[in-house]
């Protein structure tokens, strides 16, 4: 006889949805998905970008004179004109001396920790972290800290009781809790203490600070505060893929021993290509950042009207915390019932007891699509059963 599922009593499976198609590119925020049209408001494409037709003109240009797949890693054959200007311009974006692409953030991460650490190092972590940087310093070997999230005095405590080679790791911006970290705070005390600073800023990145440069920018930080900078691609940028960006020692450092970099293939050609004319997108229209803010600020507003359990965060991510998974799954089909896509976060990606729901906004929404969503969610909360 087959043995109940835990995970399915503690309504704790993951399941996938197929999104269908999006009907009209020229607005990515709908979605089909089961045949129905939903206003999708759980992508991480903050800037709208993933369907602007200067990446698609960009991608399919790109496959005229390459072809579409890159054939091989890049210290073999892969490495193309492509990735090579890609590099050159996202290391000026981000004003450092050098970029270097990965296929993924998660490859990225765990690529640069288990290259620049061993076991005799000690990698300082905020709890609330990326998986990819908890496994990429366990592939390491490394002796890993966590401190509590966001408290910096508590990073300190680690750094005295353990003197020695350190890197202190930290996301820019919290992927499930949205808000921000204390990366000032963190580049003063890896200077105090010799370490070096690492900041996934996956989610910052094209979305914070004046010119869309992301945590460090927006903290008026000196490149050379955060040594290491991780970026994703796949997000504000609306295409695929992720680098590293740093000093030339920290690249060629990576190029030499990088296992995520050396034995795999290079993105193809095309994705390069079409990211970036995302980048020149964030570059000089910077009403995105400027469009979204203000969704951000008119999602806050409207939820603390209708007393919405509002988490601390100023970024495009705005998770509600509703605390039981049952009652974050109830949300998430209610709300599709009303024509919306989000998805209930449940744990282990969350601790036990802060399942959510995940709204991210963007600005390829509107603000009168903001407005319906807050009317869904203010419908929904008031007939869920409590926690």
């Amino acid at each position: 006889m087959e043995r109940p599922d835990p995970d399915d009593a503690r309504h704790l499976r993951r399941t996938r949805r197929t999104v269908e198609a999006t009907p009209d590119l020229e607005h990515p925020e709908r979605v089909r998905v089961d045949g129905r049209e939903l206003l999708n408001f759980c992508s991480n494409d903050y800037l709208g970008l993933r369907t602007h037709p200067a990446l698609l003109e960009a991608a399919h240009e790109s496959m005229q004179q390459h072809g579409f797949g890159a054939g091989a890693a890049h210290l073999v054959s892969g490495h193309c004109l492509e990735h090579q200007a890609l590099e050159l311009e996202l290391a000026a974006f981000v004003h450092r001396e050098r970029a270097l692409l990965f296929s993924s953030g998660y490859m990225a991460n765990l690529g640069v920790l288990s290259a620049l650490s061993s076991r005799h190092d000690l990698i300082v972590a905020d709890r609330l972290n990326h998986a990819s940087l908890l496994d990429g310093a366990r592939l390491a070997g490394a002796r890993l800290r966590r401190y509590p999230h966001g408290d910096t005095a508590g990073a300190a405590r680690i750094l005295a009781a353990h003197p020695g080679t350190a890197l202190i790791v930290t996301d820019g911006v919290f992927s499930m809790d949205g808000d921000v970290a204390p990366v000032r705070e963190l580049a003063a005390l890896a200077t105090q203490h010799g370490a070096r600073l690492m900041v996934d800023d996956a989610h910052g990145l094209g979305v914070l600070g004046a010119t869309g440069g992301g945590t460090v920018e927006q903290a008026g930080l000196a490149p050379q505060a955060v040594p290491i900078l991780i970026g994703t691609l796949g997000k504000a940028l609306g295409s695929f893929g992720a680098f590293v960006a740093g000093d030339a020692e920290l690249i060629e450092t990576l190029i030499q021993r990088a296992r995520t970099y050396i034995y795999t293939t290079a993105l193809p050609p095309a994705i390069a290509a079409a990211t970036r004319a995302a980048l020149r997108l964030v570059q000089h229209e910077p009403w995105r950042r400027e469009r979204l803010q203000a969704h951000v600020q008119r999602f806050r507003a409207g939820a603390a009207a209708l007393g919405l359990p509002l988490s601390p965060s100023m970024s495009p991510i705005q998770p509600l915390i509703v605390g039981a998974s049952i009652r974050a799954l109830a949300l998430s089909e209610s709300l599709i019932g009303h024509g919306f896509l989000i998805s209930a976060i449940r744990p282990p990606t969350v601790p036990q007891g802060s399942a959510r729901l995940r709204v991210t906004l963007s600005a390829a929404h509107s603000e009168a699509q903001v407005d319906a969503l807050l009317e869904a969610l203010g419908s929904a909360f008031a007939r869920a059963t409590p926690a």
